[in-house]
């Protein structure tokens, strides 16, 4: 083990926590948030359920606490900048939707914003209500009512990532705003 060297346990988390970053956004009476969250991942396939982290200091959490849903978009890699605004700054005083000249469609189930533009796909999600992990992790728990994605690296499901799909390659936050995107795709080969 002489190549490996420790790590502070503050960025522990990090050797994991590459997977796709996410916006999550939220509506309620009239006003709406998205923010960029890199804690996500599915929990269970039928029905699909989903958990992401989302601070309860968070705008965002207040609105999914009020309307009982939120949605998940995947960004791709042009996104990189906005993904990286929208994480950094709270939509509490001003709508970041406007701020960055965001289109959000309607959810088809249960009417949150979906972004479509930059973005690979999407889950809309009723939230699943844990008070307990909620409050003591803020992790959220949400059941996915609709989903959607661009056949140009997700059909069938299943991802493809190739070279002339770039813009496309889903964001991997690795901490402080530097971000990988998928670089392409293996085939793994079965065991004899």
């Amino acid at each position: 083990m002489a190549q490996m060297k420790p790590v502070a346990l503050h960025h522990a988390s990090r050797l994991i926590n590459h997977g796709p970053t996410v916006l999550v956004t939220s509506a309620h009476g009239g006003r709406r948030n998205v923010m960029a969250a890199a804690w996500s991942m599915p929990v269970e396939f039928t029905p699909p359920r989903i958990a992401v982290v989302i601070d309860k200091s968070t705008f965002t959490r207040e609105l999914v606490m009020a309307s009982g849903a939120f949605a998940l978009c995947i960004p791709g890699a042009l996104l990189a900048d906005l993904a990286y605004a929208v994480g950094s700054t709270s939509g509490r005083e001003a709508d970041k939707f406007a701020r960055h000249g965001i289109v959000a469609a309607s959810g088809p189930v249960l009417g949150m914003p979906v972004l479509e533009e930059g973005c690979v796909g999407w889950l809309e999600c009723r939230l699943i209500p844990e008070r307990h992990t909620e409050t003591a992790y803020d992790t959220c728990f949400g059941e996915v009512m609709a989903a959607a994605a661009d056949p140009r690296v997700f059909a069938d499901g299943h991802w493809s990532f190739r070279d002339d799909n770039a813009d496309l390659q889903t964001l991997h936050h690795l901490g402080a705003g530097l971000f990988a995107r998928a670089a392409g795709t293996v085939q793994a080969r079965a065991p004899a």
